[in-house]
């Protein structure tokens, strides 16, 4: 079965908490505090697995949660620090905030790169940091923080360098069955190919490209009908389009409007998937019969829109050479493949409906609670000017100076979020 779109939550670990205990050893009955630190949690990280292509070990699990970090002891014993919980992904996944939409990061097989999604919390002091002169016997020490939470979808979109376009049962598989290794299902009925296949072409040496067999599109596909977005998803990424027609008419269908049809939902999908260079494939020409279709007029119109026309048959091998050595000199000219850039922010992580706030008033103060800024405060430095921006940022941004000012809140008075206190400025 192939799987290329699922929803998941994932979390990071929470780090262990800080211990209080004191030094203890025979003829020391009053020894110092040696609680120590708790361990961080486990982080979430995806890697690329070269091996897959779906996205199918997630159909039956959709929860993720790394290992906690381990609480401080005593003789300054820190906690142990928890594994990072890996998971694999095929190669083209992208990882997209779920409430958003936004693209988090693009798992490619050129990036390679393990991506740290959620980081794990950070582990508590034990007492012993907070002993002072005046104070020698702390009798507290700091919990660990929360790890990072989220919910995404990942989308599957292939990376190939060509794609196989057209119509069901005009010979895409058989196409790439005989130009690469690949062995896809065939079969002389429509939607026989279920799924993007993938195969790599030789073009002599070491060189080559990737293409994939996409399955059949109709009209409607740009709103789901059929196979919908499951074949234009994997068409994103594709540098070329190989757009192949049955010139035989062995259906009865005219190529021309065959051409057209498909072109038209490419441009309702995406106006620059619909602009992408394409050869037009005229196949099954060992079927070819001159009295269903009018060549010169088919000709005519490939011209007339720019593209390469190339006659093949995948039963007889007649043109494949030809199709194979121009789809690698267009290559050659063209940019490389789509690498989606990031649109989630950091702050977009504490911007939502989600988030619980409470604002109470007790005489010119106003205190702030809610579970997500108690974990946010213990990321945040306050003696860094950047990290106090991104604070400020957050809190605009997910509306609880906009709380303030409903509770009354005005110019100089006092805010105060978990013993952090600043004066009001709007």
């Amino acid at each position: 079965m192939f799987v290329d779109n699922v929803k998941i939550y994932v979390k990071a670990g929470d780090g262990g908490n800080g211990a209080v205990a004191f030094h203890r050893e025979k003829y020391v009955s009053h020894g110092g505090p040696d609680g120590g630190d708790g361990g961080k949690g486990g982080n979430i990280v995806f890697r690329v697995d070269l091996g897959t292509n779906t996205l199918l070990a997630f159909r039956y699990r959709h929860k993720f949660i790394a290992g906690n970090g381990g609480n401080g002891k005593g003789g300054k014993l820190h906690g142990a620090t928890a594994p990072d919980l890996i998971i694999s992904v095929p190669p083209g996944t992208l990882i997209k905030d779920a409430e958003t939409g936004k693209i988090i990061h693009d798992m490619t097989e050129n990036d390679g790169a393990d991506y740290i999604c959620c980081r794990g919390g950070r582990g508590g002091f034990g007492n012993r940091h907070f002993a002072t002169p005046t104070r020698q016997v702390p009798m507290f020490a700091k919990n660990g923080t929360k790890g990072e939470e989220r919910e995404l979808v990942l989308e599957l979109k292939m990376l190939a360098d060509v794609g196989l376009i057209g119509y069901p049962s005009v010979g895409k598989s058989s196409l790439l069955s005989r130009i690469s290794s690949a062995k896809p299902k065939i079969a002389d009925y429509h939607f026989t190919t279920l799924s993007p296949n993938l195969g790599v072409v030789s073009t002599g040496g070491e060189s080559g490209f990737v293409a994939a067999d996409i399955p059949g599109l109709i009209e409607g596909a740009a709103d789901g009908a059929g196979l919908g977005h499951a074949f234009l998803r994997h068409v994103d990424r594709c540098r070329l389009l190989l757009h192949v027609v049955d010139i035989s008419c062995s259906e009865y269908r005219d190529p021309i409007d065959d051409i057209k049809n498909i072109n038209y939902e490419l441009r309702r999908y995406s106006e620059a998937l619909a602009e992408r260079p394409q050869i037009i494939v005229a196949n099954k020409t060992d079927m070819l019969d001159r009295e269903r279709v009018d060549i010169d007029e088919f000709e005519e119109f490939v011209k007339d829109n720019g593209w390469e026309l190339i006659y093949v048959s995948a039963i007889t091998g007649e043109g494949l050479d030809e199709m194979v050595a121009k789809a690698a000199e267009m290559l050659r000219e063209l940019p490389p493949m789509i690498i989606y850039e990031r649109e989630y922010e950091p702050e977009d992580a504490y911007v939502g409906g989600s988030k619980e706030t409470t604002v109470r008033r007790e005489n010119d103060t106003f205190i702030v609670e809610g579970e997500w800024l108690l974990n946010l405060m213990g990321q945040i430095n306050f003696d860094d000017y950047e990290s106090l921006n991104f604070f400020q940022k957050v809190l605009k941004n997910s509306g609880v100076f906009d709380l303030l000012e409903e509770k009354g809140c005005t110019d100089g008075m006092t805010v105060s979020i978990y013993d952090f206190e600043f004066d009001y400025v709007k």
